[in-house]
Parts: structure tokens; sequence; C-alpha cells
């Protein structure tokens, strides 16, 4: 068996790196340009050399036979070497430097020639067409070698033709001049090559640059992977160009911020509207890990510039993760809840012992009676004006919670609300981030106080939230709804300044509104109305939106019931 490796075949075929082939085709293009131009340039300066030539011995020509004394001297005066046609011929030739100039009558014998021998005989040519009255253009073979000829008749002072002048500039000289154009138009040509080279140099190594001197292969396979990662992973990828508009939207980006094709090409906010989303997008506000709505969906967004003056947006979901989160909270609250309640359960149940041990069974009857009233009273208060299971439960619990935290939760007694939610689920949102934020503002304040209005008119449903806390300045009134803002110190596992962006989207969403003032005696107060948020139910009076306070006609409005 044989240890010599295989020869290795000479593969011939284009450069792999993008800077060599454009070089070489920028090259090979500037050649063939340069080829090209010259070929069309010189294929008709032969033909534009014959015909200057046969114009300026036609025009010599003419001017020879405007002479008026020579048509007289062809007729008065004999052919011959020292006549006066042949000294005025021999004048002009050389005063126009053209090789010959014949003088000739209708006869077609010669009067004049460079060869003085050759006057008095018949000219090599055909003259019948000048004789005729025609002048004439040509190249032909005379006596003289071939050359380019004009003729013309000859006239007297009565415009009878006499004769006829025949001129010839040598075919040579006509030959000389193209021959002297080539190296010239060969030197435009090289130069002209030469500066095409060099642009093609220099284009070829901004490609190499912009390509990272890659292979055309190389890049085919760059962008086969970026659209299978693109299109793969479940992050949202908004690229944008150095003019701020959208020009790649992955499948992700698509639907979590429910756009389509369309969108590309388009700025942010003409694809989006005015907002938080368009405001992060477009880089108007900064930092990483930025949150914002879209729909019902909390995205995490992050901007990255590109060196050609664009950028890049991720997006997350984290709509789950939020939901995780404030069930966690809600969790943590039940728990806390529940463990206030341990603690208050075991001390009634030391007094009911103590009572026992005391044989005060009266005492211990009445006091078991009172403490499971006042829990079913307010369960029963709540349960009578909220219909709906699940909003009634959500503020039994809050109550418990508000109890630990020592805040009063109240249900005011124009609280009515029937069984007909159509987004329960949505509705308990609302109410739970209003109420969650009304108990961490009154929480520690004198007299710490939360009330909850819920009340309906036809298909409309109004919800109040007051509380006794600092209230909101009036320059942040709307600042509170934009995502992303809060003066609270986020909790490990999720961020603040969801809840009340929610509330908003979740109103807006329905055609109603969310706002914040100023409660009476101070704190804040929510006000959310949500025009379709109950099923028919037949014809009903339009809402309309109570005071913020007490009125003359509603004179238990600020009343609570525990």
């Amino acid at each position: 068996m044989s240890s010599t490796p295989p020869a290795r075949r000479l593969r011939l075929g284009l450069p792999r790196r993008v800077f060599s082939q454009v070089l070489l085709m920028q090259l090979a293009i500037a050649a063939g340009v340069a080829v090209l131009a010259t070929g069309l340039f010189l294929a008709p300066l032969s033909d534009q050399l014959d015909d200057q030539a046969m114009r300026r011995a036609l025009a010599i020509a003419q001017t020879t036979a405007q002479e008026p004394q020579l048509a007289d001297d062809v007729r008065s005066t004999p052919a011959s070497p020292d006549g006066p046609v042949q000294r005025e011929a021999e004048r002009i030739r050389k005063a126009t430097g053209a090789e010959y100039v014949v003088v000739m009558d209708r006869r077609g014998v010669r009067w004049s020639h460079t060869d003085p021998d050759q006057i008095g005989g018949h000219v090599s040519t055909d003259p019948d067409r000048a004789l005729a009255g025609e002048e004439v253009m040509e190249i032909d073979e005379g006596t003289l070698g071939r050359s380019a000829r004009g003729k013309v008749p000859l006239r007297d002072g009565d415009g009878d033709i006499v004769g006829a002048v025949s001129v010839g500039i040598a075919y040579d000289s006509v030959r000389a001049r193209l021959m002297h154009a080539i190296p010239g138009l060969f030197a435009y040509a090289g130069g002209a090559l030469a500066v095409g080279a060099l642009a093609a140099w220099l284009i070829s190594r901004r490609v190499q640059k912009q390509t990272r001197d890659l292979a055309f292969s190389d890049i085919a396979a760059l962008l086969a992977e970026r659209e299978a990662m693109l299109h793969g992973i479940r992050e949202g990828v908004v690229a944008l160009d150095r003019a701020g508009r959208v020009r790649l939207l992955n499948d992700e980006a698509q639907r979590l911020l429910s756009l389509g094709e369309e969108a590309v090409g388009r700025t942010p906010d003409e694809a989006l509207g005015a907002g938080r989303t368009a405001d992060v997008l477009a880089g108007r506000v900064t930092g990483t890990d930025l949150l914002t709505v879209r729909g019902r969906r909390v995205l995490v967004a992050n901007r990255m510039p590109t060196e050609d003056g664009g950028a890049v947006a991720t997006l997350r979901d984290r709509t789950e993760l939020e939901q995780l989160g404030r069930e966690l909270d809600s969790t943590r609250g039940l728990i806390d809840a529940l463990r206030a309640q341990d603690h208050e359960h075991a001390n009634r149940m030391h007094t009911l012992l103590g009572l026992l041990e005391l044989e005060m069974y009266d005492d211990a009857v009445e006091y078991i009676g009172e403490v499971v009233g006042d829990h079913r009273a307010t369960a029963e208060q709540v349960t009578e004006k909220i219909r709906d299971p699940l909003l009634a439960a959500l503020l039994v619990g809050k109550a418990t919670v508000a109890a630990e935290r020592g805040v009063a939760l109240g249900i005011s007694n124009r609280t009515r609300l029937p069984d007909r939610l159509i987004d329960p689920r949505g509705l308990v949102t609302v109410v739970g981030n209003l109420v969650d934020n009304a108990l961490d503002a009154a929480a520690g304040t004198p007299h710490a106080r939360v009330e909850v209005a819920l009340r309906s008119e036809g298909r409309a449903v109004m919800l109040q939230v007051r509380d006794t806390g600092p209230g909101i300045p009036p320059d942040q009134r709307e600042l509170i709804f934009r995502e992303g803002w809060s003066t609270k110190e986020a909790p490990a596992h999720r961020q603040r300044g969801i809840g009340l962006s929610l509330v908003r989207r979740l109103a807006e969403r329905q055609g109603g509104s969310a706002t914040v003032g100023a409660a009476p005696g101070g704190g804040a107060e929510f006000t959310v109305v949500l025009p379709e948020a109950l099923a028919d139910a037949g014809a009903v009076p339009a809402l309309t939106v109570p005071s913020a306070g007490p009125t003359a006609a509603d004179p238990a409005a600020g009343e609570e019931s525990r």
C-alpha cells in the first residue's frame, strides 16, 4: 500500500471572498467597457476621416472652379505645362496641400497636373458626372495612386460648362491620421481603465470592510441562520434603521405587538400609535428591562444601538410572570391574614377557656355569638351589595388583610352590583389593584380607612376607591398611569409600575376611563368607568357619575359597612 498522498487537483474558479469577487467583476466590467468604447470609437473613425478628406478635396475644387479667369483660359489657351491654367492650378495645390489639382476641358483632356508630362492626355477616371454639372466626392485610384477626390464642373461667365476641376487628397495621409489617433485613443482608454480599476479597488475595500471579509457562502449561511433564529426564538425582535423606521419584525414581535408585515417601513409611532411602547422602541425612553404594556400584555423591552445608526429592540412577554407575582402577593397577603386570624383565634380560645374554667357559661355563649356574628355580618354585607362571587370573595379577603394592617376597609352603602358581569376577572384585576394601592397608601396613617363604592346603571359600572393616605399631587396624576412609573420599591420577583397602567388599559378597551383626584378630607380617590361591563338587562338610564363626596340627595353616601 503506497504512503504517497494523492496529488491535489488544481481547482479553477472565482475566489471565495466577497472582496476578491467584487474586485474581479468590477475590473472585468471596467476593461470590457474600455475595450467596447475604444472599438465603438475606432469603427467610425476611418469613415469620418475619409469623409473629411473628400469634403476638403471638394471644397478646394469648388474654390478653384470659382476663379473667373480659369474658364476663359481653358477656352482661349492651349493645354501646355507653361500655360496659365497649369500655373494657377499649381499655385492652388501648393497653397492648399492637395495632392493634385487637375483642370480638364469637356473632352476630359487635362490642362493641369502635378506631372507636366500628363498635360494634354485624358484623365484616368470617368469625368462624366462632373461634366454633366454634378459635384462628386469619392475615394478612387488614379495615376497618382489612391486618393480622396472632389470633382466640380467648371463654368464660364454665362454659366455654361466648359470643363471640370478635380482635386485629390493623398489617401496615405488619411491613413496616417488614423494610425496617429490610435495610440492616443489607447492612452485615453488605458487611463480610463486605470481610474476604473482604482475605483473598483476602493469600492471592493469598502465592501470588504462592510462584509467583514466573508465569503458569499458564509454570508448565505449567516442569513439562513439569522432567519431560523429570528423566527424560532420566543422573544420579540424589532430592528430599526437610522431613520427610525421598522425594517424587521420577527414572528414573536408581531404577536406581542399585534402588528403585521405592513409595519415594516413605518416608524414606531405610525405603527403603534403614541405611547410608552413606541417611546421605548424609538429610544425616547432609555434604560434596561423597561416595562411597557401593549393591550393585555406586559412586556419587558431592551434597546441596543447598532453601528449603522439604527437599533435592535428585544421584547419579552412578562404577562404570566406579572400575574404570578400578583398572585404571590395575594397569597402572601392571605397567609398574613390567616396568621393574624390564627393569632386572634388563639386569643379568643384562651378567652373562651377562661370563661369556661370560671364557669361563666352564659358569658361564654354570648362571646361566641358575638365573634361568629361579626364575621358573618361582614361577609353577608359584602355579598348583599355585590352579587358577583369572585368580586365579593376578593373584597372579603381584602377586608381581612386590611384589618391586619390596621386599615378599615368599608363598602359604601351606595354599592349595588348585580351578577351580570361580562368580564368578572377583568373587574377583579381593576378592584384588586386599586384596593392594594389604597391599603399601601393608608397604612400607618391616623384613622386609616379605605372605602370602595361599586354601582351599576344599565350596562355601565362605576368604581370608586378612596383612601386616607397622603394623596396624589396634581402634577403626578397622569404620570401614575404610565408603565414603569412607581414611588414604591420593587419586590424581588417582579417590577412596579404596572398595576395602574393595566387598570387604565382595561378601562379604555371598553371605551371607559380611569382617573384620580383628591378625596374629601384628604387622600386619593380613583374613579373607573366601564360603560360595557354588564350584560343586557333591558332599557335602563345612562350612567351618571356622582360627586366626590356626600350630597343632600344622598345623605348616606359617605357611610360605610364593615
